[in-house]
């Protein structure tokens, strides 16, 4: 038992003699490599030659310089960076920019022309139907003046109730009721009352009915041309066309015959592009010149705003009421509308930095070792500036141009 106690304490003093010197052996040795580490000298001609210690060259005299290891931060070895999907994260050093809290106001350029006021002109309609013997108006756009002869109507209809007028004044003149009744049938098939008091003194029937004009205005057009034609305000013809109702056709009783649009109440109508719809509005001050002299504006306000979208120009239209009895704008003129809009707080990116594919907005983010793409809500836009709603805030630094950080709008993808 003695004998077994005595090799066991030897076995434990040799094993901890040897742990101590390993572990001063290895602490030397680990000093040693930091102070080589650390410590080391060369020369800026030779570097080959390498000293622990200040000193001379041994082949061209100069003194030794110290040379210091440079140390990189643990994470600069990492590459996790560069393995993220090339569609959530762009590696580079681009130009930057920030989205700035201001207010921003600005004016707004609508092109427009000058169109017809539907809302004054006249329907020229036949009271009675018939066949025209004498056109007087043969052109559209044709100028014509209140109480000018428009056409000769002939109808075997006013024939017959000439007859029975010119036969209840000669054979029945006490019956005063009836002749009345008479008269006014025919002052409503368009017979004036000169016409009816001729009537009545020469007791001669006249079955051709003459039409003047109600009031002074220009032919638009007749009810047998294209509709859609008629009701385009912005296809107004510069070239003289003649109407399509002929002497010798046939019209209906209420059907239309002429249309006099009247050129002292007009229209400009303006076209908003998408993007400033919610920026113009009802009784807005609307600067306007003419393609005549562009530096001469006239000062108005915007009457009415169309809800209805323009498929072909994707557009509003506004419309501005003018009196024309002074301005004497042609109809078709080309106009320039000019609005200021009403200063607007909020967050404002120039359109450069954001790029668009589809239903979102992308921008890219500056991380630490790049870009990041980040999904952001824009408003309206004004010159070259989009307001911000969410997505990004003042104090973000984004790519300048996050076009150019792209090959193809396709492959970005957000998280």
């Amino acid at each position: 038992m003695n004998k077994f106690l005595k090799y066991s304490l030897l076995a434990i003093a040799v094993l901890t003699v040897g742990f101590t010197i390993y572990y001063f052996v290895e602490k030397s040795n680990n000093q040693t490599a930091h102070l080589h580490q650390e410590d080391v000298y060369t020369c800026p001609m030779h570097p080959q030659i390498i000293r622990n210690e200040p000193g001379s060259c041994p082949i061209c005299g100069m003194n030794l310089v110290k040379k210091v290891s440079e140390k990189q931060p643990e994470e600069s070895h990492s590459i996790e960076h560069l393995l993220r999907p090339t569609d959530l994260f762009v590696v580079g050093d681009f130009l930057t920019t920030t989205p700035k809290d201001t207010t921003i106001s600005s004016e707004i350029h609508l092109p427009g022309l000058v169109a017809y006021d539907p809302n004054s002109s006249v329907n020229i309609a036949a009271r009675i139907g018939g066949r025209i013997e004498k056109m007087y108006v043969n052109y559209k756009f044709q100028k014509v003046n209140k109480g000018q002869k428009l056409f000769d109507l002939y109808s075997p209809e006013l024939l017959t109730e000439q007859q029975n007028y010119i036969y209840l004044i000669s054979n029945d003149p006490e019956n005063a009721s009836i002749i009345e009744a008479s008269k006014q049938k025919l002052l409503l098939y368009g017979i004036s009352a000169r016409q009816i008091n001729s009537l009545a003194a020469a007791k001669r029937v006249n079955p051709v009915v003459t039409i003047y004009s109600p009031s002074s205005g220009i032919v638009e057009g007749t009810e047998s041309m294209d509709k859609s034609r008629i009701g385009n305000m912005q296809s107004a013809e510069t070239t003289t066309t003649s109407l399509s109702l002929k002497e010798g056709d046939y019209i209906k009783k209420n059907e239309v015959v002429f249309k006099l649009v009247n050129t002292d109440k007009v229209w400009g109508v303006f076209n908003v592009i998408q993007g400033y719809n919610s920026l113009v509005k009802v009784n807005q001050p609307i600067r306007i010149s003419s393609e005549l002299d562009e530096k001469d504006y006239f000062n108005a306000k915007v009457n009415f705003v169309e809800t209805q979208l323009n498929q072909n120009e994707k557009t509003n239209r506004v419309r501005v009421y003018l009196d024309n009895k002074n301005l004497k704008l042609p109809v078709g003129l080309r106009l320039q509308g000019i609005i200021e809009t009403n200063p607007i707080k909020g967050i404002w990116l120039r359109k450069q930095a954001l790029v668009s594919i589809g239903n979102k907005k992308i921008v890219f983010v500056k991380k630490q070792n790049g870009f990041k793409t980040a999904v952001i809500r824009t408003g309206i836009e004004i010159n070259d500036f989009v307001q911000v709603i969410e997505g990004v805030s003042s104090g973000d630094s984004l790519a300048r141009n996050a076009q150019y950080l792209i090959d193809s709008g396709s492959f970005i993808k957000t998280e």
